[in-house]
């Protein structure tokens, strides 16, 4: 799929999961939100599931797809 994340990558220490993308600190999760994370990640592709929750998915410039008018 063209445009899917990738670059993502975490640890987990404890109650702490660190995410970086291409090897930059990008967010840090903690106790509820760290055992969310890692549910997630078993459940769905890893990439995707870093890519929410460090706010790099979606960023408002996506293209939509035109329609003509009086086409439904």
């Amino acid at each position: 799929m063209a445009g899917a994340p990738s670059g993502f990558e975490f640890t987990v220490r404890g109650d702490v999961v660190e995410i970086r993308h291409h090897g930059r600190p990008a967010t840090t999760l903690r106790n509820a939100a760290a055992a969310r994370f890692l549910s997630d990640v078993e459940r769905g592709d890893p990439q995707q599931v870093m890519a929410r929750v460090t706010g790099n998915y979606k960023r408002g410039n996506e293209r939509t797809v035109h329609r003509p008018r009086g086409v439904s």
